[in-house]
């Protein structure tokens, strides 16, 4: 399958997770098949855990990456998107912590009605989801939830959801401005998306299977985030998120729009006085 036949990429992130992973795609290959036959992709990002088999790959649309040593998460999924050929890419946790079938849904937002981001929220009040966390980790995303709504986002998002899609084209501009690793990638991902004025569509999530254990470190994990936030502060305030081609694909609209409007103004027969 080459990247032209390919609407949605899937992208699955892990960390000594191969049995995790075989699972998790012969979960979603039925879901996919249902929605975009064989337009689709799963890449599997092997962040240097270094426990699939060689020449992994249950199916010719499901590909590995695997990465020498373990980057973070955050580089994972960048990996990920690097490869991905999809129109559509959504990124989620390996042991599919949310409804599988919110995937196709939110690449119909990202396809049909033109969303730049669709994100999965868990403060919305149609959401439900597993609750029954260990403390620790439960600890680090309260940690996490209150930097995040202080310092970057305003607290308006569930920045740490592990449900995001994004459109291709804008992924392909939005994602090699990243420098974030780690915990804290997915706020960098909002953090940008806000300040370009992406269209966002946020989406209640239903539990999935998260059965298997979280690799969270807590106070490390909380350390790091707050190192990584200051840098995301400092890097804004030197200006180093820029890109004009990411501006004016999301201002395009508008521009269109405004075009018309003068158009029609232009037309517009006056009257006789």
């Amino acid at each position: 399958m080459t990247a032209r036949d390919v609407e949605l990429s899937v992208i699955l992130p892990c960390f000594r997770g191969a049995l995790v992973a075989e699972e998790t795609v012969a979960e979603l290959k039925p879901v996919l098949d249902a929605s975009f036959r064989d337009r689709w992709e799963i890449i599997v990002v092997d962040d240097g855990g270094g426990d699939f088999p060689p020449q992994w790959g249950p199916d010719p649309a499901v590909s590995l990456i695997g990465l020498d040593k373990n980057l973070g998460k955050g580089r994972a999924i960048r990996e990920g998107m690097a490869r991905a050929g999809g129109r559509a890419r959504i990124y989620t946790d390996v042991d599919l912590p949310y409804d599988p079938w919110l995937i196709p849904v939110m690449a119909e937002y990202l396809l049909t009605d033109g969303f730049h981001l669709v994100l999965g929220d868990r403060r919305l009040p149609e959401s439900s989801f597993q609750n029954d966390l260990p403390f620790p980790r439960r600890a680090v995303s309260s940690v996490a939830t209150f930097l995040i709504g202080t310092l970057v986002t305003g607290g308006f998002f569930d920045t740490q959801c592990g449900l995001k899609g994004v459109r291709g084209d804008v992924a392909d501009l939005l994602f090699p401005m990243i420098r974030t690793d780690r915990f804290v990638f997915d706020v960098e991902v909002v953090y940008l998306a806000l300040r370009f004025n992406c269209s966002i569509k946020r989406l209640p999530v239903t539990p999935g299977r998260l059965t298997h254990g979280s690799t969270v470190k807590p106070l490390m994990d909380s350390v790091r985030s707050f190192g990584d936030l200051m840098r995301i502060k400092r890097r804004a305030m030197a200006k180093a998120y820029e890109s004009e081609s990411l501006r004016a694909l999301v201002d395009a609209p508008l521009r269109r729009r405004l075009s018309e409007m003068r158009e029609r103004v232009a037309d517009f027969p006056a009257e006789d006085d």
